[in-house]
């Protein structure tokens, strides 16, 4: 290993048992072709396309994932709580208000003892109105910064593309990176901005593509047609691998390039 040079995957949200049979047979793949030397996995939408189980959770950490994080469906499953307070490799959202279960942050050393921080923060446009995550960041970084830590890896999980946008322009150059969740449909502008911080608006969705957004077609077009309550479910056939390849100078803290992850599972192809 380049000792200057840490090189982070990100998996997108993984929906369903279809997301996690396509992180199973991909993993180690990706790993090896980008020397991969710490992995994070937003794990949601695991549980049946809404919530965490711990069982979804033991099963991604048996896979070598080294932290979770989260979003809106993180209190699905309500069994998820007390395994938030137990296992702090599993994130929510740092700025729920209130005694909420768990953390939103979790630093966590490389095989190489490089100290990485990864940040789990959610967006309040269309979504519900919690605290204000920018004002969450500049403490969580404040803190870390006088802690020495240089890799802080931001899960910015959100609705609306212009305020994760806004957000990674207001923390450029103070993190390493900021990757953003929720809408399950990955973006084309990764990029590294002007002070140094690794960019994408949506890293995209592990699961089917067949699909909308992971779930079954017809059920959701139902639910558009009628405007009634239709129990989703998730959907099946032709899974995907998506998400980001963040290099970052483990000396500054800067990331070196940011590089979005498609595999189409039953083509066997990596782009």
């Amino acid at each position: 290993m380049n000792y200057s040079k840490l090189n982070i995957l990100f998996i997108a949200d993984v929906v369903g048992s279809e997301g996690f049979d396509a992180v199973a047979s991909t993993i180690n793949k990706v790993k090896e072709k980008y020397d991969i030397h710490f992995t994070v996995l937003n794990g949601e939408n695991s549980a049946s396309g809404k919530g965490l189980t711990k069982k979804n959770a033991e099963s991604f950490f048996s896979l070598g994932i080294d932290v979770i994080t989260s979003g809106n469906h993180i209190w699905n499953k309500k069994e998820i709580h007390s395994f938030l307070e137990s296992n702090k490799d599993v994130l929510r959202p740092a700025n729920y208000p209130g005694m909420c279960p768990g953390t939103g942050i979790r630093i966590k050393e490389t095989a190489n003892g490089i100290p990485v921080a990864v940040l789990n923060l959610q967006g309040r446009s269309f979504m519900y109105p919690i605290d204000c995550p920018f004002q969450a960041a500049d403490m969580h970084i404040e803190n870390l910064k006088k802690s020495g830590i240089k890799v802080i890896f931001i899960d910015f999980h959100a609705e609306a593309t212009a305020e994760k946008v806004a957000f990674g322009w207001y923390v450029d150059g103070k993190v390493s990176a900021v990757v953003g969740t929720h809408t399950h449909v990955q973006t084309a502008d990764n990029r590294i901005l002007p002070n140094g911080t690794a960019y994408i608006t949506d890293a995209g969705m592990t699961g089917s593509l067949n699909s909308v957004i992971g779930m079954d077609i017809d059920t959701a077009i139902k639910r558009f047609l009628t405007q009634m309550p239709v129990y989703y479910k998730t959907a099946k056939g032709n899974p995907v691998f998506c998400g980001v390849v963040v290099s970052i100078n483990a000396l500054t803290g800067r990331a070196l390039s940011i590089k979005r992850i498609w595999i189409d599972i039953d083509k066997h192809s990596i782009s």
